[in-house]
């Protein structure tokens, strides 16, 4: 059944109606396609656990009660619960307008402290060992730069500075830019990748097509940037796919889901026990370069982490931290 017939009935404005006003202030505030989709279904899941009634209907009796509903039944990470959190907080604030006094004193779950999982080094030889083509170029960038799955997935032709031996994240976590080194290892590999990716955007061209989607409204600013190989993906998808933002058929990059396959098949190939996924190879890097005597502001800077404090973790992987002391029975 479709939405629109799920949650027919919400009194005061049809729910599609208001699915749309939530999209359009999403957009307008420039969050992401995945945090659009996300609050969209947070919200949707909200009206429908209270009985399709209207949010404005509604308030801090039923806010707490879904929140608590998805800790106790659904059982749910302390990040999941967050999000939903500030998904109804945007729905009320952004879109209804209703600046409500419960809504200052929601209390957000409380984020477990974890140690990140890292790989040593021969662990990382292996697991990049069985993987192939651009999937083992993607995850050695993973490893070998610090990179973010996105990050690696969204990368773009003109952020590779060979000349520089660095490669520039753009919009990263925060929207923030950051540098990154280029490991000499994957130069020749990762010429190659640009080389393909010249080729297959050739052949678009030549197909009437070639566009790629540019961000912040640089497609009106500049209308051909969109067309040139600077702005295409490194690792760009193997099809054609419509934008649900503006039904544009466009190349867009590789789904990041394919890597994340990949590397759970090579871990299990290589017989590691570790629970590890792609962010583990950022977890590594980090890691790894501390071991190396690398500087923690300088693998701050790297990372690009706000605080220094959120850096610090790596030094508890390597026993540095406060709890750095050797066991009396290795005396």
């Amino acid at each position: 059944m479709s939405y629109a017939g799920e949650v027919a009935g919400v009194a005061g404005i049809s729910a599609p109606r208001l699915m749309d006003q939530v999209r359009a202030r999403l957009r307008l505030r420039h969050y992401s396609l995945r945090t659009e989709r996300a609050y969209l279904a947070w919200i949707r899941r909200f009206i429908l656990a209270n009985d399709k009634r209207h949010p404005r209907e509604m308030g801090a009796v039923e806010v707490e009660r879904f929140l608590s509903l998805l800790a106790t039944e659904g059982q749910v990470a302390a990040g999941t619960q967050n999000q939903a959190l500030s998904a109804l907080l945007f729905l009320y604030r952004e879109v209804l307008g209703m600046q409500l006094p419960w809504m200052e004193s929601m209390v957000r779950a409380k984020r477990p402290q974890r140690v990140p999982v890292v790989l040593s080094r021969d662990e990382v030889t292996r697991l990049l060992a069985l993987l192939e083509g651009r999937q083992a170029l993607m995850a050695s960038l993973l490893y070998g730069s610090g990179l973010r799955l996105m990050e690696c997935v969204r990368l773009r032709v003109k952020d590779v500075d060979f000349a520089c031996n660095e490669i520039c994240v753009r919009d990263g976590k925060g929207g923030k830019d950051r540098h990154v080194p280029l490991p000499a290892r994957l130069r020749q590999n990762l010429c190659q990748q640009v080389e393909r990716v010249r080729l297959i955007h050739k052949h678009d061209l030549m197909e009437g097509v070639g566009e790629v989607w540019l961000p912040h409204a640089l497609a009106r600013k500049y209308p051909s940037a969109s067309r040139e190989l600077g702005w295409q993906y490194v690792f760009p998808a193997t099809r054609l796919s419509q934008d649900p933002r503006d039904g544009t058929w466009r190349r867009h990059h590789i789904d990041e889901a394919s890597l994340q396959r990949a590397v759970k098949r090579a871990r299990m190939r290589a017989a590691i026990v570790k629970p590890a996924t792609c962010h583990t190879l950022r977890h590594s890097f980090a890691t790894h370069l501390l071991e190396s005597g690398h500087d923690i502001r300088t693998i701050q800077e790297l990372l690009g982490h706000k605080d220094v404090t959120t850096t610090q973790i790596y030094t508890h992987v390597l026993n540095r931290g406060g709890l750095g002391v050797l066991s009396p029975l290795d005396h």
